[in-house]
């Protein structure tokens, strides 16, 4: 059952959501298919992979088993390509710098669930510099399922010691919020590359474009936040 009451945690998914990277995602998918000479449907992939890990997302793109070395190796490849473009342009979402320092002041943990490998997480956070890091992070590459399964906004929840029912999720993929559901976590809709429709749910406390917006309507002072 989602929670109702105090709020004790905020875990961010990454990519859309801390910041603005899918763009530069679907170009590297573009490129990446172009070198193999793959037919690409780029929306129908986006729809079925954002959220999924990355050996998921390979095989769905070629349709076809293949073992983990494998899948791996040709993500990384992908990925590659992705923090060469994105890395020149890099951008956070709109004000989640400022809105994850507030949090943190009020005593709130912060911890990242992400589908992104361990070289994505470093690469994001070497250009973010936040001032106060992430008490945990868990990537798609650590033997864990992908979204919409719950696995990584678990395992994120257990070790920052906070239960599911306290924590909230912030995501931009319909994946992420299901997975958000399946959690038992309630769930902010960041809104940049999706509609609100669909990122919809019962468990979705507010549909923004950006943290500013959280910022303009209160989104903070309106939590119960946990004081012990």
């Amino acid at each position: 059952m989602q929670g109702t009451g105090p709020v004790k945690a905020f875990i961010f998914d990454m990519d859309g959501t801390m910041v603005d990277s899918m763009p530069w995602h679907a170009q590297s998918w573009v490129e990446f298919t172009r070198r193999h000479g793959l037919n690409l449907d780029l929306p129908d992939l986006m729809r079925r992979t954002t959220g999924r890990n990355g050996a998921e997302c390979i095989r769905e793109l070629f349709q076809r088993e293949m073992d983990d070395d494998a899948a791996w190796a040709l993500i990384h490849e992908k990925e590659v390509i992705y923090r060469e473009l994105f890395a020149p342009v890099f951008s956070e979402v709109a004000g989640f710098g400022a809105f994850s320092e507030q949090a943190v002041a009020r005593g709130l943990k912060m911890g990242v669930g992400t589908a992104g490998d361990q070289q994505n997480i470093a690469f994001v956070l070497s250009h973010l510099k936040m001032p106060v890091p992430p008490q945990a992070v868990v990537g798609g590459d650590e033997g864990l399922p992908g979204k919409p399964e719950p696995a990584i906004f678990l395992e994120v929840a257990r070790r920052i010691g906070v239960p599911a029912s306290a924590c909230v999720v912030f995501e931009d993929a319909p994946f992420g919020i299901e997975a958000a559901r399946r959690a038992g976590m309630r769930a902010v809709a960041i809104c940049s590359g999706h509609s609100a429709r669909e990122l919809d749910g019962p468990h979705v406390l507010a549909h923004v474009r950006d943290y500013n917006e959280l910022f303009e309507s209160k989104f903070l002072e309106s939590l119960h936040v946990a004081t012990a």
